[in-house]
């Protein structure tokens, strides 16, 4: 989950570096460190926290040179610490690691200290030093030390005396080389190298490369030196400011109707589904899916659509668990992997265990160059743009709304829809941008309710069908950025356990649109008010005159066909954990312990 930026460059490489760190920090902001070489000197500065804490050191401390690498930590083995900062340094060589190495206390056992982190990463350098001592060349040094490693890793190496060299590799973490004007730079994504180069080439899995100002050697893993396509890229710069918003969530929050409205110009033709990639839903038996946390929720939602409009099985699966348990993926069987990065590690070692076994691997994911995007058969770009904030939020809706396309698609193909009711669900779907727009003008009586949230210590959220994993979503999206301790229950199951915990202190969120479930959601909230418990009812117009009374609070959403209502209650999810957090005074953007994108298991 860390980041990491690697440059041969014509300029000073620190303040570019901290640069490129900043639109890195998602990924990680435990420390942060940078390495250069100066006039054939290697040295290096780290500093605990955000990037502005190196930021600052810099100033006071500045690192000339025109080579370096730079990294900004989401810490796995030891706590943030400016001894487990990376980059990590023996002697003649420094290491940036993304990844996990699974083999490193067999490796510190033979590459003997002294260590002075508490790191996996420290290895490397260690190792690596000792080839060198052995009188290796760097490359062979590097490339020996690669060899020993076992686990995950996207790695750079800077070396003392060699101000044109860096070498990269990368096994399941993601690392791309970008190409400059005799500049050659390596960074974890295309979101670092944007500003600095269009011309990207991605590392292939098990790849290394070679890499000076006069280009890159890059070689598989079979040690064989090979091409990878360069492609040109184009990141929109003002994706990644804040636009006049206090932070990325809130702006990107906002940006859903617009983001809704590109993502379902590209899934339809007048008023007709029509897919990116034409794929036969009839021809299989079943669909399973498989996805982690928002990802995972939004995959919840699809089964309902899948099985209601296609009348298609499916299965919904949480990806750290799905290869492990070893359920069978039959040949009729459709496999479908949805991520917001495409790198997730639990979600692409579930993708290639089901290889090879399932029908077809589809994914939905937002960066079509990603791991996930590449081993995929078909992919569904959500089209989301540039997600910066961690929690995710137009990326989760436009997951949702390519997820509908593809069943309604399933629908049609399986016969379970005709060209009037297809017709009827398009003119649903180009309908939810401005519903969305509508449905933002709640922001305000969410900021007003934030103040009661934010003193509790427990909140329940309760839902019925598609409403049940959009409660879930509620409470993922509080815990995540506010810190409160929440949960999610299907309103049915309120009574098999969970309204023990009803008290006059606990607010208990209530999804409920009008829809068929309405009056049963209706009555298990019922019980919630009987128990004292202080109930937040998210419902449109008609349920609130019919059932508000008695409620702590009520959020009216506009009117919406029950298919799509959980794009649309997105909002309200969104919007009442974004203000609570506010309200508390958390970190939305950059909230403790996590990380964006999710690269280690």
């Amino acid at each position: 989950m860390c980041g990491i930026i690697g440059i041969l460059g014509k300029h000073q490489a620190a303040p570019i570096m901290v640069e490129a760190l900043k639109r890195l920090e998602y990924r990680g902001y435990d420390s942060a460190g940078i390495a250069t070489v100066e006039d054939g000197v290697l040295d290096r500065r780290r500093a605990v926290g955000k990037l502005v804490n190196l930021a600052d050191l810099l100033v006071t401390d500045p690192l000339p040179g025109f080579a370096g690498i730079g990294h900004t930590r989401w810490a796995t083995h030891g706590a943030p610490s400016v001894a487990n900062a990376h980059p990590h340094r023996a002697d003649r060589v420094a290491v940036v690691h993304n990844g996990i190495i699974e083999n490193f206390r067999e490796l510190r056992r033979e590459a003997s200290g002294p260590y002075e982190s508490e790191t996996d990463t420290e290895v490397i350098v260690r190792l690596c030093e000792l080839f060198l001592e052995d009188g290796m060349e760097p490359q062979d040094a590097a490339f020996a030390t690669i060899d020993r490693l076992e686990g995950a890793y996207a790695l750079c190496f800077l070396f003392d005396g060699e101000p044109d060299l860096l070498i990269a590799a990368r096994v399941g973490s993601p690392l791309a080389i970008g190409h400059g004007d005799n500049e050659m730079f390596v960074g974890s994504d295309a979101i670092a190298l944007g500003p600095l180069t269009d011309r990207l080439t991605y590392l292939e899995e098990g790849d290394r490369a070679v890499v000076t100002r006069a280009g890159v050697r890059i070689f598989d893993a079979d040690g064989r030196q090979t091409n990878r396509e360069m492609k040109r890229i184009h990141v929109d710069a003002t994706r990644i400011e804040k636009a006049g918003h206090r932070h990325f969530m809130g702006k990107e929050i906002h940006e859903q109707p617009q983001t809704l409205s590109d993502v379902l110009s590209r899934y339809i033709e007048g008023d007709r589904i029509v897919l990116p990639t034409d794929y036969d839903f009839s021809a299989t038996d079943r669909i399973q899916m498989v996805a982690c946390g928002t990802a995972q929720i939004a995959c919840s939602v699809a089964k309902y659509w899948f099985e209601a409009l296609a009348r298609l099985p499916a299965e919904v699966d949480i990806a750290s668990e799905y290869r492990y348990r070893e359920g069978p993926v039959g040949a009729d069987t459709t496999a479908l992997f949805v991520s917001q990065s495409g790198e997730t590690a639990d979600t692409l070692a579930a993708l290639r265990y089901a290889r090879g076994k399932a029908r077809a691997i589809l994914s939905v994911v937002n960066v079509v160059e990603s791991s996930i995007a590449r081993d995929s058969d078909i992919i569904y770009p959500i089209h989301a743009g540039v997600e910066v904030g961690v929690a995710s939020t137009k990326a989760f809706v436009n997951q949702l709304a390519v997820l509908l396309c593809l069943a309604i698609a399933a629908g049609v193909q399986r016969g379970e829809i005709d060209a009037q009711r297809e017709a009827e669900l398009v003119a649903g779907l180009k309908l939810l941008p401005g519903l969305m727009s509508q449905g933002l003008t709640i922001e305000e009586r969410c900021e007003a309710l934030a103040s009661r949230l934010s003193e509790a210590s427990d909140i329940l959220f309760l839902g019925r069908g598609p409403m049940y994993p959009m409660a879930h979503e509620g409470a993922l999206k509080l815990k995540e950025i506010s810190y409160i301790h929440a949960e999610a229950y299907a309103s049915g199951e309120l009574k098999h356990g969970p309204i023990a915990l009803v008290d006059r202190t606990l607010p208990v969120v209530v999804f409920a649109p009008m829809d068929p479930l309405f009056e049963k959601t209706v009555s298990n909230m019922q019980e919630v008010m009987a128990r004292e418990g202080q109930v937040l009812l998210v419902t449109d117009a008609d349920g609130a005159k019919q059932a508000s009374d008695g409620v702590w609070e009520v959020l009216v959403m506009p009117r919406i066909d029950p298919v799509f209502a959980p794009i649309l209650y997105a909002l309200p999810a969104q919007l009442l954990a974004y203000h609570t957090a506010v309200h508390k005074g958390t970190d939305v953007d950059q909230p403790r312990n996590l990380a964006k994108s999710v690269t280690v298991e």
